[in-house]
Parts: structure tokens; sequence; C-alpha cells
């Protein structure tokens, strides 16, 4: 039991092991032709190996299957190519050989290839000798076109490196084959995918999209290309919302499974509208294939890879799946391979296995129509086919010529003779000095140095390669539209690498890129203008909420990270706004109704005074106006009351520099005039009337009419002279205010402002203890009561003005002043005029000479017997004392004896001094 138990294992061993053919390394040759110098070429034209069920058992190279029609037309391109140049005369007598390999898409399948190009030429083993120095090594070939993908390009070129072999990509397109340390002996006819990733970053910011998936291969192409996106990503603030990553060969059993799963992915993201996929052909297959099974449809960004491949773009229903956009290489001239591909029937093919190949298969799919085609070649095993090749050629092969026509990648196919072009140009100017048909007329690291600075043609264009080993040709952006119910692929523009720009040849595609932008694939919500983005708790700067700008802050742009700020002092903006305003310019317009209020008053107050002015000149002579100080006086202080009235319009319109310096100066002179000459009438009437002798000294001594009122009013000229002097008045704009400017005119020193108010303030002051004094002269003439009544109104409109000035803003600013100025003109107007207007007009029987001397007698004669009351009340105690203490028995007699008389004294003296006191006043007054 125990030897059974091992024996059956091990039968099942071979005989699972015998199920798998295995091909040896010459069956991968698959198209060959001698010459004197040997090119190789790695290309996958089977995009796989067949799979095994388990871990390899044992270390061999299994068979291949699935034909890729488009790698087989890359394979014909090289052999068109080399063709070219072997029928010109660019190597004169020296023809190109090739040696072409499939690698089947497999890594392992590459390796054994290119042991096979180093082995040593014309050595029947197929062996490198180990050696430490490779300078005279004659290899079977000088150069390799190829690989197709990066990896595999990678793992060849790191064993071609050994001898420095030149290797020249059509296709391979990882960013890290430009890093020249790691990988000297590479160079390649297309751009590396720095370019494309940053022209797919700059699309997708372009069309406004920020929110996006990712699906790659799981190899050193996909994940780099990734890697290389996501950096070109953030720089442009685009944010990956989920990125999957496929196993990168079909015979992984797991596939399936993950494009299941990629699936799921993409329809639980609903806010992901655009995808980025870097897949193989095959991997796009099979996804789009299950895609349209459950009718995903999206935006798909195609990488070179697969941009132009015909076997997706005829996967039925494909347009399904929404808009396909794409960058390809730039294509060249193809009516040259376009030829040869009609002329295929007479190309021999001993030596072109994948050629009989293809007409094998095409031969079997000859029933099958349309684009189905292409999927039966694919995926037709070989095994079953037993076939006449002389028979196909004659049935069908031949009748349906245009096929391989119509599944050529104009891209792949110019960067392929790219390829080949730059090879023949540089052993041209090898061996312009050496015979290259000797094998060992050069080494291959010769050519590498050679093939670094050569510059060559494709019959139209110029080109040489860069300090990197890449070939910047640009791309050409491809759109998938349907026409007459067939997908096709149009150029919609060039990307321009150097510029970084899109260039767009005419209107209709210009509207092509319109209508992207119209797909809406975002995390959040556009901010629009005057709104700005808020982070929310994801970690991606893509996902965000949106808030207002603030008061003074906006933004012009959609989804801006901050708002601006505006200039405060010039401009405004409103809670979310998307731009700033310019302030408007205020200042108390004459046409303002408040303006046209203050100046009818203005001009009423004017009227008033010139109103009082006629009455009192034509009442000259009356008792009112000779005890208001005459006519002089009068005039006075009705020419500063009009002054002062006159002085409110410099308050108002736009201010000008005169102006400002101008309305205090003439508004604090002027109502220092008019107090000064209320101070010198109310001396004078208080020293008129006045019974106190000590009073009466003091009042003679200050009552200097017209020195007193020159020295009051020079005082406040010097305040305003020194004002304008040193700290003039000035026109500023106050920025202060959110929404507008306020022209105004800046006092210039507070202290010189204060100090003029103050010093008018300490004279009105001292005009009413003195009016406050004579407030019980004669009432018909007496102005001390009505001045009193004007002092306070002044002092009640300026100590409000001052809390008021200080706490208002705006152009109504200068309306207070109006206000105060014009509460206390009216106040000392009318008390100062309006009553003596009043007896003027309406009592003018006391407006004579003795009406007014009766008052003043009247006055006169009840002061002196005040007086006299008073005296004998002093007078009496003594004498009634003495009188007591010298008759002490005639007490009662006495003192009514010495009252008597002591009365009748006291009214003669009486009598006497207001007979006298009186005709003084009269004519003081």
């Amino acid at each position: 039991m125990a030897l059974l138990a091992i024996v059956i294992p091990c039968f099942l061993l071979v005989v699972l092991g015998s199920a798998w053919s295995c091909h040896t390394p010459a069956d991968f040759v698959a198209v060959t032709s001698p010459g004197h110098i040997m090119i190789g070429g790695l290309f996958a034209i089977h995009e796989k190996m067949l799979p095994s069920d388990d871990h390899p058992r044992r270390p061999q190279i299994r068979k291949c299957v699935g034909f890729e029609i488009s790698v087989f037309l890359q394979t014909l391109a090289m052999i068109h190519s080399i063709e070219m140049i072997n029928n010109s005369t660019l190597l004169s007598g020296v023809k190109l050989g090739y040696k072409i390999y499939d690698t089947c898409t497999e890594v392992t399948a590459a390796v054994a290839a290119t042991l096979s190009f180093l082995s040593k030429f014309n050595c029947s083993r197929g062996t490198v000798a180990f050696q430490c120095n490779y300078s005279r090594y004659t290899p079977r070939v000088k150069a390799v076109i190829g690989a197709g993908y990066s990896e595999i390009s990678m793992a060849a070129s790191r064993m071609l490196n050994l001898q420095l072999i030149p290797q020249v990509s059509s296709e391979s397109t990882a960013e890290i084959l430009s890093d020249k340390i790691r990988f000297p002996s590479f160079l390649r006819t297309v751009p590396s995918d720095f370019y494309q990733t940053k022209a797919m970053a700059h699309l997708i910011r372009q069309s406004g999209w920020n929110w996006i998936g990712a699906l790659t291969t799981d190899d050193d192409y996909g994940r780099l290309a990734l890697n290389t996106f996501a950096i070109q990503a953030a720089a442009n603030n685009i944010c990956i919302a989920f990125k999957e990553v496929l196993p990168a060969f079909l015979s992984d059993n797991t596939i399936e499974v993950r494009i299941n799963h990629t699936l799921e992915k993409i329809i639980s993201e609903a806010r992901v509208n655009v995808i980025v996929v870097f897949l193989r052909k095959f991997h796009v297959f099979n996804l789009f294939t299950k895609a349209i099974e459950r009718k995903i449809s999206k935006l798909w960004i195609a990488s070179d890879n697969w941009s132009t491949a015909t076997k997706i773009i005829t996967i039925p229903n494909v347009k399904k799946l929404g808009k396909v956009v794409g960058f390809t290489f730039r294509r060249g001239n193809m009516s040259s391979f376009h030829s040869f591909l009609q002329a295929l029937h007479l190309y021999p093919n001993d030596n072109n296995k994948p050629l009989r190949e293809f007409a094998m298969l095409f031969s079997a799919c000859k029933h099958i129509k349309g684009s189905d085609l292409s999927q039966c070649i694919s995926n037709y095993s070989q095994a079953t086919l037993t076939y006449d090749t002389a028979k196909a050629t004659e049935n069908h092969f031949f009748m349906r010529n245009d096929f391989l026509w119509h599944y050529t990648e104009p891209g792949l196919i110019h960067s392929t003779q790219l390829a080949v072009f730059a090879l023949g140009h540089a052993i041209r100017d090898l061996c312009q000095a050496r015979d290259c048909r000797k094998p060992n007329a050069f080494q291959p690291w010769e050519l590498l140095g050679v093939l670094k600075n050569v510059t060559f043609t494709d019959g139209r264009n110029s080109f040489h390669f860069d300090a990197h080993g890449d070939l910047n040709t640009g791309y050409d952006v491809v759109l998938w539209k349907e026409t007459n119910g067939l997908m096709t692929v149009t150029k919609m523009a060039e990307y321009d690498l150097q510029h970084d720009a899109f260039i767009i040849t005419n209107q209709e595609t210009e509207r092509e890129f319109g209508k992207l932008k119209q797909i809406l694939s975002k995390c959040s919500k556009e901010c629009s203008p005057g709104q700005m983005k808020k982070a929310t708790g994801s970690q991606h700067t893509c996902c965000y909420e949106c808030v207002s700008c603030p008061e003074n802050h906006y933004s012009n742009q959609t989804d801006m990270d901050h708002c601006l700020l505006c200039n405060n002092e010039t401009h405004w903006a409103p809670v979310r706004s998307a731009a700033c305003f310019e302030k408007e310019v205020e200042y108390l317009d004459w046409s303002d109704s408040l303006a046209l209020l203050l100046i009818a008053l203005s001009l009423l107050g004017i009227t008033f005074v010139l109103a009082v002015g006629v009455i009192f000149t034509r009442n000259l002579n009356t008792p009112v106006v000779k005890s208001s100080g005459g006519l002089v006086v009068c005039y006075v202080m009705l020419i500063c009351h009009a002054l002062n009235f006159a002085s409110t319009g410099l308050f108002i319109g736009e201010p000008q520099d005169f102006a400002c310096k101008t309305r205090q100066t003439l508004f604090g002179v002027s109502f220092t005039l008019c107090v000064s000459c209320i101070l010198m009438k109310s001396l004078k009437i208080l020293l008129a009337f006045s019974f106190d002798p000590k009073l009466k000294t003091f009042l003679k001594c200050l009552h200097r009419p017209v020195p007193l009122v020159l020295i009051c009013t020079g005082i406040q000229v010097a305040i305003c002279t020194l004002w304008l002097v040193l700290a003039a008045p000035a026109v500023e704009e106050n920025t202060s205010l959110p929404r507008v400017i306020i022209l105004e005119c800046e006092e210039g020193s507070a202290l010189a402002f204060g100090t003029m108010l103050g010093y008018i303030a300490v004279l009105a002051f001292i005009c009413f203890v003195f009016a406050f004094k004579g407030r019980k002269l004669p009432e018909n003439y007496n102005e001390a009561k009505f001045l009193t009544f004007g002092m306070l109104v002044y002092f009640i409109a300026w100590l409000t003005f001052i809390p008021v000035y200080a706490t208002t803003f705006g152009k109504y600013l200068p309306a207070v002043e109006i206000i105060v100025i014009l509460i206390s003109n009216y106040g000392i107007l009318c008390c100062t005029f309006f009553p003596k207007c009043y007896v003027i007009l309406y009592k003018q029987k006391t407006n004579t000479k003795s009406a007014f001397l009766q008052i003043v007698y009247n006055y006169s004669s009840h002061s002196a017997d005040s007086l006299a009351l008073s005296h004998v009340s002093l007078d009496s105690a003594p004498h009634g004392t003495a009188t007591t203490i010298s008759t002490p028995g005639n007490k009662d007699a006495a003192c009514q004896n010495h009252n008597h008389l002591s009365t009748l004294g006291a009214r003669e003296r009486a009598a006497r001094v207001s007979k006298t006191s009186h005709q003084k006043r009269s004519s003081s007054i």
C-alpha cells in the first residue's frame, strides 16, 4: 500500500506534465530573414501562455494562445521598414536581416529570446559565455526592436545591458526606462508616461473634473504609470477616488474575480464618472464586455496601450459604455504600409510563422461576420487547426485583405517604423568608414553610441533622441464616435509636450472638447464665485463644503480655496460676492434733502437779519435801538449773524481745500465778534443800573467798548491763524466705513478746533454771568434776561454737539455742526433782536423817550427806596441804642421821633439820588 501511494502520484504528475505541450526556443522564432547585420525583434504576437492548474512543477516554456492581430501588424511594420531600407540606397551593399521572437506577453519567453540574442555569433549552441569584458564579443544581433510592454522591456533591457546591445522600443512608455543609469542601452520612439499622465491630468483639469477612478495592472508598467499619474493629479488638484489593480497576465485565474470586484467598485462610487485606464488590451476587452452587461456608462480615458485598438472598438454595443477619450502616438505617412498589406498575398511566408498562422485562423473563422471575426481569430485554438495553406490562400484570405488595414493602429505602426529608421541611419553613419558586410565590423556598444546622437527621418520629419533616450513626438487626442452605426476613432487634438497644451485644429473638435465639460465628476458640488471651499472630514481635498465669502472678501472663480480680501480703502464687497465694488464717494451734497432744509434755514436766518437791519435802520433814534448799543453795534452783530448763517454753505457740497480752511475760521471769528459785542452790551447795561459801588468800580475798569471787542476778537483771530499755519484743515477721504468713501474736511488739529470752540464758550459764559446779574432791569428795555436765555441755548446746543459730533460718522457729520451753528445763531438772534423788534412794531407807545424815562425813574425810585430802607435799617440800630442809653425814661418818644426824622432824611436823599441817576442812566443807555 505504501508503494502504491508513492507510484500513483508520480504517475499522475507524469500524465499531467505530458498533457501540456512544450515549446523549444526555436518554436518562439516568429520570423527570420538573413542579412549582413542582424536585428532582433520582441513582439507579443500572442496574448498569453496556456495556464497551469497550479504553480509550475517543471521549468518549461508553455504553448502560446490568443493571436493578437494588432501586434502581428507591428511585426509586419518592422519587416516592411527593414525591406524599405534594404531596397533603398541608405545602406549601399549592406543588407539588414532580422530575427523576431514571440514573447507571448510573458517575461519568461522574452528572457529566453534575449538569451538567444546574447549568444555568440555563428555558435551552434545558444549559450552566452561569461566574460569580464564584452568589448570584442560579437552576439547574434546588433540591436533589438521591442518589446511592447514595459515590464518585458525592462527584463530584456537588464540582460542586454550586459553587452550594451541597443534596444529600441516602439511601445514601452514606463517613466523608469528613461533612467540611463539603470537602462543605459534602452531607447524608444515614443514619449514616456510622464508626458502621457501629464496630458491626462491637463485634460481632466481643463474639463472641470476632480473626482476620478484609476484602473491599472499589477506589473511594473501599471504601478509606475499609476504612481506618475497620482503625482500629476495631485499637482492639478485632482483626487483619485479609487485605484483598482488587476492581475497583469490572463493566465492568472483570479482575474475574473478582480474584474467583478472592480465593476462593483465603479458602481458603488456613483459620483465618479471619469475613469483613467492603464490596462492591456485583453484586460480592457474583458472589463468592457462585463461592463456592458451591467449597463455601466462612464467616460473612460484610454492610455496609449488600447486607445486605438480595433479589437476593443468593435466590441458589440460598446457605445453603451459612454464616451472614450484616449491618447495615442503621433501617426505618420501610412500609404507605403497600406500598399504592403495590399500585396501581402505575394509575400513569401516560409519563414513567417505569424503570417501562416493568421492565414489558417482567418480560414477557420471564415464563417464569422463583422466584428466577431477578430474575436474568433484570437480565441481559436491552434491545436484544432488542420489547414492547407494553399487552399486558404485561394479561398478566403486575400478576398478580404482590407481586414488587416482595418485593424491597423497608425501610432504604433509609425513608432515601429521610426525604430527601424533610427537603427538604419545609425548603421549608415557607422558603416561609412567600415565594411559592414563583415560580422565583426562593429560591436553593438559602438552602434549604441552613434544611435544616441543620430538624426533620422521618416521621409517628412526629422527626429532625434533626447538625453534620456526618448523621442518626444507628442500625442494625438482621440475620441470614439459612432458613425453610420459603427464606432470610429476621431482625432480631436494634438498635445504639445513642450508647452503642455492642446492644439485644436477645427471648430468641430473644439465643440467636442466643450461637450466633455458637461460631464460631472466631482466629489462635492462646485463652489460658485462668491464662495470658498471648506474642508470636511474626508481625507481628500476634493471633498468639501461651500461657504459664502464674508463681507469685504470675494472669490471670482469656481472652487477657490480661500476668498480674496478687497482693498478696504477703495473697494468693498457684500457677503458672497464674486467681485469687489468701488466705494461710492459721498459727501453732504447740495441735492440732499437735509442739506436743502439746512440751506433753507440759513437763508431764512439771513432774511431775518436783513429784516432786523431794515427795522433798526428805520427806527434809528428810538430808545429801543439806542438801548441796544446804537446802530453800529447792531450792524456789527447783524453782519456777524449773517456771516454765521452764510458759513453753513461751506459745509455743504464737495469739500474743497479753500472751503475746509475757511468754514471754521469764518464761523469762529464772526461768532466771537458777535459774542464780544454782547459782552460789551452786558457790561454797559450792568454798569448803568448797578448800585453796588465795588461792582461799579470793577465794571468801569472793564468797560472799554472798542478795545474790549478788538481784544476778544483778536484772541480768536490769533488762535485761528496759528491753526491755519501749523495744522490747517484739509480734504480727506474717510475709508473707515465699509461701503462708502466719505469725502470730508479733516480739521487738522483737534486741539486747535477745541481751543477755538472753548474760547467762544468762555466768552459766552462771561456774557451769561453778566446777563444773569442784570436780569431784573427795566423790562421793556432789558436785554439781560433774553441774553441769559440766548446763552443758555448756546450752551445746550454746543454741549449736545460734542458727544454727537464725536460719535457721528458719514456724510451727515457736517450737518451736525450746521445744525448747532443754526441753533446757537438763531438763539442769540431771536433773544437779542426779536424782542426789540416786537417793541418797535407792536408797542410803539413804550418806544418813546418819556416812556423810557418814566420806566427808568420808576426803577430808580424803587431801587432808591430799597436802598434807603437798607440804610435806615443799618443806621437805626446804633442811634436807638444811644437814645435808650441817654434817656431811659423817655424811650418810646425818642424812638418815634428819631425814626421819623431818619425816614424823611432817607427819602430826601433817595429823591436826590433818583433825580440825578436816571438822567445819567437814560443818557448812558
